[in-house]
């Protein structure tokens, strides 16, 4: 009886430390998703791709080494991504007078997405990639647990104070927070909305690039996974309220452990499919998600 008691104690931590280091990276999508938005009025429906391009970056020029490489690659992987991530935001917002006003930027993110993971894959071929971290496997209420999970979570609450302290403490932030009131006044102020917004998908690629370059161990490094990463990304964003960085700390680990009960339970398979139930029942039940403001609407 306590052996069973046991096992199942293990078991259910197993699920929840694996769903939420899943979530966290869920999380940090909608991050990523939330700055641009925020500064752009637009959905960055790259980031998936951008993320894998972190643990591509990993694999490459980090595969087994220790922390005296590890770290200044991570920087150097991590600030090339955010400048190539700045680049395709020229070439998105370029089209647009304003950040609202076509729909360009679903196709060309979307094809932003397609192009990288058809690159990926002449270069890598469609077979997953594995990658060893310098961070050893450590063990929580007895279970084994890779270290990457930590640096999941981890990473999830260190971007999470890093921008709520850049949006609020830094000129620059609170430009970028002005954009997300009003475009027109924040032209009216002197503020360069171009400028600001460009710098905005900068630090998204950062974001997504980082944390995929740290996270590579414990994910499959293939190019068609961005898919997966950006639509989840994209669910925990709508939970947690698009644009509202506080609500991606419940929605992407809710999500991520919603997936890892229903792989256990039920299948793999059938994993994203439960975050849509999920994305379902939010828009239905609380359409401006848990945190997210009603906004206003000229008809």
């Amino acid at each position: 009886m306590l052996g069973d008691l046991l096992m199942n104690l293990d078991m259910i931590t197993t699920i929840v430390l694996r769903g939420a280091a899943v979530g966290s990276l869920f999380a940090i999508i909608a991050m990523s998703f939330n700055i641009v938005h925020n500064a752009t009025g637009i959905l960055n429906f790259a980031q998936g791709t951008i993320f894998l391009l972190g643990a591509f970056g990993a694999f490459l020029f980090a595969n087994r080494a220790g922390f005296a490489v590890w770290i200044p690659m991570l920087v150097v992987v991590s600030l090339v991504i955010g400048l190539f991530t700045a680049a395709q935001g020229w070439l998105t917002l370029k089209p647009l007078r304003s950040s609202v006003e076509q729909n360009s930027w679903i196709i060309s993110t979307v094809s932003v997405s397609v192009i990288i993971a058809a690159v990926l894959t002449l270069n890598f071929g469609v077979f997953g990639n594995m990658v060893h971290g310098p961070v050893p496997r450590v063990s929580i209420m007895g279970v084994r647990t890779p270290g990457a999970f930590l640096l999941a979570i981890g990473s999830m609450f260190a971007w999470y104070f890093i921008l709520r302290w850049f949006l609020r403490r830094t000129f620059q932030g609170l430009a970028i927070s002005a954009l997300s009131q009003d475009f027109e006044a924040a032209r009216a102020a002197g503020l360069d909305v171009r400028k600001l917004q460009l710098l905005a998908f900068g630090i998204s690629g950062v974001i997504a690039g980082s944390v995929g370059f740290m996270v590579a161990p414990m994910i499959s490094v293939s190019p068609d996974a961005g898919l997966r990463y950006v639509l989840n990304g994209f669910v925990a964003a709508v939970v947690g309220g698009i644009g509202n960085n506080t609500g991606t700390l419940i929605g992407g680990p809710l999500v991520g452990i919603v997936a890892a009960v229903t792989a256990f339970y039920i299948g793999g398979a059938y994993q994203d499919l439960a975050s849509l139930l999920v994305l379902v029942l939010i828009l239905m039940f609380l359409p401006q998600g848990l945190f997210g403001r009603a906004a206003a609407r000229k008809v």
